[in-house]
């Protein structure tokens, strides 16, 4: 009898670990694909690092792409929500469809799909934001930006304003492209991003 419920209690057991196990999914573009970096350098990396220490409950699943666009994102997320059943998504794109100048509308349209999609599939989501260098223009930029603001607010999805915050058109965390963070701007952009996330996790 003691031998029975004793496996019924580690079966219990096991059925709440794996109840509480969460899937934390990044959906974004070479900025959180590490481009340019080792894959263990990189920002998801280095959250990976952190929730293993601090939440292990949870996986991360990177499935960002170097050039990806709103539009290739929005294509691809249907299979990725399929596939990994998240509970976090994290969707950090855009910079390519600015440094393209296409529409902001376009780039509204896609990000709202992807967050509709999230939520429909029981994610919550998260939108990291980007900002445009000021030489694409004073409208341009300002209509990029309000981009994420209109969204955040229209669909409650917690927001990063800018995501490279305190690393964007700083020369010591950038690449030589002068488009891409390096190394050392890695951990802030995890900074940048935690006090949005951790509440959530």
């Amino acid at each position: 009898m003691a031998m029975k419920w004793l496996g019924t209690g580690l079966l219990w057991l096991l059925l709440a670990q794996q109840a509480m196990a969460g899937t934390l999914l990044v959906v974004g573009d070479s900025i959180s694909a590490a481009f340019g970096l080792e894959t263990r350098q990189g920002w998801v990396s280095l959250l990976d690092d952190r929730l293993r220490e601090q939440a292990p409950q949870w996986q991360v699943v990177n499935a960002s792409r170097s050039g990806e666009t709103s539009a290739g994102g929005r294509a691809r997320l249907p299979e990725l929500l399929e596939r990994h059943a998240p509970q976090l998504l994290l969707i950090e794109l855009g910079g390519n469809d600015g440094l393209r100048g296409q529409p902001p509308a376009q780039l509204q349209a896609n990000l709202e799909a992807m967050i509709a999609q999230g939520q429909a599939a029981g994610a919550t989501v998260v939108l990291l934001g980007m900002q445009l260098p000021p030489n694409y223009g004073e409208r341009y930029t300002r209509a990029f930006a309000q981009v994420y603001r209109e969204l955040a607010a229209r669909r409650a999805v917690p927001l990063v304003p800018f995501f490279l915050e305190g690393v964007g058109g700083v020369p010591a965390l950038m690449q030589g492209d002068g488009i891409h963070p390096n190394a050392a701007a890695q951990p802030v952009l995890l900074e940048n991003l935690w006090p949005t996330l951790a509440p959530l996790l």
